[in-house]
């Protein structure tokens, strides 16, 4: 398991499957939520995560395909696009600079 400090985390990026239509729309709202921290928010398909990326979201089924694609980085699998709790999460560890592991 990887794990990051918040205070570190630079990029967050969401990773799809085929579509972007609900990705683009959590890009959007965490960029919102994020850009206090100054984190930039991104969106890509799962098989072409950058290595740039500090932390991983995507939908939980593809969570082993991201954590092939980007070995060393967090992934943080999620169920819902919008109002899940990992979103939360990771917003309270960026901002109270706590370890993230995923």
């Amino acid at each position: 398991m990887t794990t990051i400090n918040g205070s570190d985390v630079g990029k967050v990026v969401i990773a799809c499957d085929a579509g972007m239509g609900s990705s683009a729309l959590l890009k959007a709202q965490l960029s919102k939520t994020l850009a206090p921290y100054s984190v930039k928010v991104e969106h890509t398909a799962v098989n072409k995560i950058p290595a740039d990326a500090d932390v991983v979201l995507c939908h939980q089924g593809l969570a082993d395909r991201a954590r092939k694609s980007a070995p060393d980085t967090v992934v943080l699998p999620f169920q819902m696009f919008i109002g899940d709790p990992v979103f939360a999460k990771l917003e309270a560890a960026i901002k109270a600079g706590e370890p993230i592991a995923g």
